[in-house]
């Protein structure tokens, strides 16, 4: 027997529990699937990243990243049908037997493709939204959101300073107070485990670690993602060891994109705790971190004070930035 073929297209912007609930129902009645992601250059969520999604929450379904350009609506162009009929025949050369969809206009295109049109959850009852809501309100439909795409909308909040100002500390209050995780500093790990007396390649290890950590950790944030560190720090740290931060440290650092950062001050004692060694550089590292966020032109506050003290400041920051979402 032959294979039976099946076609879904999207645009999915995001990609939601609505569409999973589609590709899955039609993943069970086909022997291959064939999704495509549809994305024009003007939309607001990059199409790159649409089909990264897909690709990594279905790994073993065909997936087709569609970058033509193609009328939206039918009213746009009057050969609209013609238009999205070639782009799945050049890209599906071998046929499509059925083309699923949850909106009516599935008839139509499966009749021009010679499909079978199988619709699914037209009134939204086996998942209560849409692509539409969740780009407008993320946080009240996150339990819609897929983890995948969580990454996406989340807050990130980077707990910045010198050292012993309390970051680890703070970082893990902060995270138990929102009900979300936090991102250990993975350079202190790295020291501790590894080695203390720092080469500059163990800086790109720091950097490569704290990346992975931070990414791994935000699949499962609860809307806010709370960082002991970043690579301003790493890189800051690498000034202090050898004068010069590696270039690829500062290009990721600037690509690399935080809502908040909260530079904690050095108005509390110094502590050595057998990995500290910079007490003099404190007051020069804090300065050099509030230079590079002034010169980038990042949002921070600054925090000072005992520990409850900037606890409490912390809070306050972030509810503000969560404030704007809600």
């Amino acid at each position: 027997m032959e294979k039976t073929r099946g076609l879904v297209l999207g645009k999915f912007m995001p990609l939601h529990n609505g569409h999973i609930h589609l590709i899955e129902t039609a993943a069970a009645q086909v022997d291959e699937l064939t999704i495509f992601v549809c994305s024009i250059a003007s939309e607001p969520i990059s199409g790159a990243l649409r089909y990264h999604w897909m690709r990594e929450q279905f790994p073993s379904l065909r997936v087709i990243h569609i970058m033509d350009e193609n009328p939206q609506e039918p009213g746009e162009h009057r050969f609209f049908w013609e238009i999205w009929t070639n782009t799945i025949q050049r890209n599906c050369p071998e046929g499509v037997d059925i083309f699923f969809s949850s909106e009516h206009y599935g008839d139509e295109l499966a009749k021009r493709i010679n499909a079978k049109h199988i619709l699914v959850d037209l009134e939204r009852k086996k998942v209560l939204v849409s692509a539409t809501q969740i780009r407008q309100n993320p946080w009240g439909n996150w339990a819609f959101i897929p983890t995948v795409v969580r990454p996406y909308y989340i807050k990130r909040v980077v707990l910045s300073g010198p050292e012993s100002t309390g970051k680890s500390v703070l970082s893990k209050k902060l995270a138990a107070h929102f009900n979300t995780n936090f991102v250990e500093e993975y350079g202190r790990t790295y020291c501790e485990e590894i080695k203390n007396d720092l080469d500059p390649i163990d800086f790109g290890h720091i950097a490569g670690g704290q990346m992975i950590m931070e990414d791994m950790a935000a699949k499962k944030a609860n809307k806010v993602l709370f960082c002991d560190t970043d690579l301003i720090i790493t890189q800051v740290w690498a000034e202090i060891y050898f004068n010069h931060c590696p270039q690829w440290i500062l290009e990721a650092s600037h690509q690399r994109k935080y809502d908040l950062f909260i530079l904690l001050d050095v108005d509390i004692p110094w502590v050595n705790d057998g990995t500290r060694a910079f007490e003099k550089q404190r007051h020069w590292m804090w300065n050099r971190l509030r230079e590079e966020f002034e010169s980038r032109n990042l949002p921070y506050i600054m925090i000072k004070g005992g520990f409850q003290e900037r606890f409490d400041q912390a809070v306050e920051a972030v509810e503000e930035l969560l404030g704007r979402e809600a």
